[in-house]
């Protein structure tokens, strides 16, 4: 056969595949009732679908997805793990295993603005300090300093990138900072919670927040400098995408950043093991993995959102384990702290 033929007769068939695979998906506009209805009593899937983010645009959901593709590509180099497959249990939850470390059960709120690339960062570094520690160290890292002050790190509120936010830890060190109004810590976050749901005790989200500016102070009634409250890592590194090194990763050092691909069915989620089964790309979305389990025979990993407690799972939710969903598996990034 003619190279030439062969060639277009190749590409034809993989747009083919390709259509075929996209069809397979319904394309229910993103919030609608008919894409509630359709996970509800249709798809036939292993999870739960409800009305959360109830009279807001979709604008403001594909905002709050702020991963950004790195134009430099991969920046952290994969550990690579020993793995012991008899030492993995079936279920681990980080909150059980690490009681005494209370930012492992806290879910924060990142506001009207992109920033869950630094997020996922802070939540999981904070983990891992006290986790390091044995639990005599506490530190509520700041997402209001990785977010203002990482030049290398993406473009703030627009979007970054959650591997620089682990460099940015090792190189620079981030001083710590609570929740906005907390009063806690050096740079508390000053983005105001808002309700991005259905209509609860939260003013609602409202316009875009433009990013704050880098100040490299504390708040005044704190009594350490800015320099003095800096935490440091020892190290920043991604994780292979195979379940047995993430598991390994995650019960030897804790939490994990991990980053996917948010597709239109997503900001419906309520319980159960999440899978795509409905409606087009919203942008790309950064989060900590803190276990795994089965729930009804489906293999999950278990995640802490930044979008408040009123959101899904009082915060978190299961995604399906073991097949990439949504790309879950590829975007682990984490490191180890200086404690």
């Amino acid at each position: 056969m003619n190279l030439c033929v062969a060639t277009v007769i190749f590409s034809l068939g993989t747009a083919l595949a390709y259509a075929a695979s996209i069809k397979s998906f319904p394309n229910h506009e993103a919030l609608s009732q008919e894409m509630v209805d359709y996970i509800n009593f249709e798809a036939k899937t292993t999870w739960k679908a409800g009305h959360n983010f109830k009279g807001v645009p979709v604008s403001h959901i594909k905002r709050l997805c702020g991963v950004l593709k790195d134009p430099k590509g991969p920046t952290l180099e994969p550990i690579e793990h020993v793995v012991n497959l008899d030492a993995i249990p079936d279920e681990f939850d980080s909150r059980k295993k690490w009681s005494n470390c209370p930012t492992i059960r806290e879910i924060r709120d990142q506001g009207n603005c992109g920033s869950c690339w630094a997020f996922g960062a802070v939540e999981a570094m904070s983990d891992r300090i006290c986790i390091s520690s044995g639990g005599k160290v506490n530190a509520h890292i700041s997402a209001e300093d990785l977010l203002t002050c990482c030049w290398e790190c993406g473009d703030g509120c627009n979007g970054g990138y959650p591997g620089s936010a682990w460099h940015d830890f090792k190189k620079k060190g981030l001083v710590t900072g609570g929740q906005y109004h907390s009063h806690q810590g050096c740079r508390p976050y000053t983005i105001a919670q808002c309700e991005h749901h259905v209509p609860g005790h939260l003013p609602p989200c409202k316009g875009d927040v433009p990013t704050p500016k880098c100040e490299k102070k504390c708040e005044s009634n704190y009594n350490v400098t800015y320099k003095a409250d800096k935490h440091y890592g020892k190290s920043a590194y991604s994780v292979r995408a195979r379940v047995e090194q993430i598991q390994t990763e995650i019960m030897t050092n804790g939490p994990v950043e991990g980053a996917f691909t948010v597709y239109a069915d997503f900001p419906t989620y309520k319980s159960g093991v999440y899978k795509h089964v409905s409606g087009s790309v919203l942008g790309g979305h950064a989060i900590r993995v803190l276990g795994w389990g089965v729930e009804d025979g489906t293999p999950y990993w278990l995640v802490a959102n930044s979008w408040n407690s009123d959101w899904g799972d009082k915060g978190y939710f299961k995604i399906l384990r073991g097949s990439n969903e949504c790309g879950i598996e590829d975007g682990i990034v984490a490191g180890l702290p200086k404690v």
